[in-house]
């Protein structure tokens, strides 16, 4: 039995030989603590100056089209260019327009525009940034190492995400909104310095100049490849139909009636996600990745349904605790899928490729979650989404049934990749 619990625990490995890798991973932590404070201050103050669920889900709108453009541009800039750089510009960019959000917040009248204009400009600087980061983090440690690289990359983030909604909804409740960016700013700095510690690291192969040409390419590869694409169709379904996210501010406010547990709904599916991150150590004996995301994405729908029927708020928070440790269990297997078999000439683009199919669905599912919410109510829009959540990853399953059947032992791209990276070692 003690056996047992030992193989669950999550594996170190990288952390304590790489560090670089434990450099990108703190970067990564500090930086998104920051970044969640923002995400829970800017739908809040929406609600809070328009009492409007649609005005929250527009943000969603208003950030689509920059998510997409900077997103795919930003994975051909990483192709190209040093990665490292464009992590502390793009670092810096986000925290002047983050700093210029505390302003707007500390005015007596803050001015809607300027947050939906601002948002939509974080968006751009985030969107190119994080394609780079992506592709770094194979870099950083061994190719037998990536899928604990990726559950370790999990934890951080997640741990980010449960102590950055709470810390906001603190702020928010005891100081101000305003309080919430200065925040940011100062963990987008941190960050930044993190990013200038770390040693360069030049492309191992000839590059391609960044243009629509190479974004084109980009595409066609991830389209081609039926693995990737199961990848992108399974997250981009089960986050358009189930993200609950935009429904939290009025959950609070009208189901529960108690601002306070805004905060306590935001971390609820990262609390799931970390335990699922700290009892992961046997995702690396599993080798069928297209069931096991499938099968998490289900699962993570049926658990979301669950959540919009539970008749108090605990329940819901135990049922949002389980949706979310399914969603890191999927993400994990994603993330594992990409990284042990993109090439590295190609990893950039790749990059904002899998950045839009984990982004585009929860900011598309905002609109879609705001829209039913005020037309019919928010339970209803949370119950509706997650059992189309599990109707469409079924649908996916079925359409692609090459993905279904994956195996990271046998599959060309991941055999190939394995081969490259022990060429590169031997110079």
């Amino acid at each position: 039995m003690l056996d047992r619990l030992r193989a669950l625990r999550m594996d170190t490995t990288p952390v304590r030989e790489h560090r670089d890798f434990r450099l990108l991973l703190v970067s990564g932590t500090v930086f998104l603590f920051g970044a969640m404070i923002t995400y829970v201050a800017i739908p809040y103050q929406v609600y809070a100056l328009t009492g409007s669920n649609l005005m929250v889900g527009m943000i969603g709108l208003v950030e689509l089209v920059p998510l997409v453009v900077f997103g795919l541009w930003g994975g051909a800039l990483a192709d190209h260019f040093d990665r490292r750089r464009l992590l502390i510009t793009a670092g810096l960019a986000q925290a002047v327009l983050v700093a210029v959000l505390a302003v707007n917040a500390f005015l007596d009248e803050p001015k809607i525009w300027l947050i939906f204009v601002l948002g939509a400009l974080l968006t751009s600087a985030s969107a190119l940034q994080r394609p780079s980061r992506e592709a770094l983090m194979p870099r950083t440690v061994r190719h037998d190492q990536i899928a604990a690289a990726q559950a370790l990359t999990s934890f951080g983030a997640q741990m980010a995400m449960l102590a950055g909604p709470l810390v906001g909804g603190l702020l928010i409740a005891y100081v101000g909104i305003g309080w919430c960016f200065v925040i940011d700013v100062v963990g987008i700095t941190v960050a930044a310095l993190m990013f200038v510690a770390m040693k360069p690291y030049p492309h191992t192969v000839e590059t391609t100049p960044p243009s629509l040409r190479s974004i084109a390419d980009g595409i066609a590869y991830g389209v081609r490849r039926r693995d990737l694409l199961g990848t992108y169709a399974v997250d981009l379904a089960a986050m358009f139909l189930a993200m609950p996210v935009v429904l939290f501010p009025a959950l609070a406010e009208e189901v529960y009636g108690d601002p306070e547990v805004l905060g306590l709904l935001y971390a609820a599916g990262t609390v799931g996600a970390v335990l699922a991150t700290v009892t992961s150590g046997w995702i690396t004996r599993v080798h069928l990745h297209g069931r096991a995301i499938v099968v998490a994405a289900m699962v993570y729908g049926g658990f979301i349904a669950l959540a919009g029927l539970a008749p108090n708020l605990w329940v819901a928070l135990t049922f949002f605790t389980l949706a979310g440790a399914a969603d890191m269990i999927s993400g994990i297997f994603r993330g594992t899928v990409w990284n042990q078999t993109i090439p590295e000439h190609m990893r950039g683009r790749l990059a904002g490729i899998e950045m839009l199919s984990y982004s585009l669905g929860p900011q598309m599912g905002q609109v879609r979650g705001g829209f039913v919410a005020d037309a019919w109510s928010p339970r209803a829009a949370v119950v509706s989404g997650g059992l189309a959540c599990v109707g469409g990853v079924a649908v996916t399953a079925l359409w692609l049934r090459d993905f279904w059947t994956y195996d990271a032992r046998t599959d060309e791209h991941a055999v190939a990749e394995r081969e490259s990276r022990i060429r590169v070692a031997q110079g």
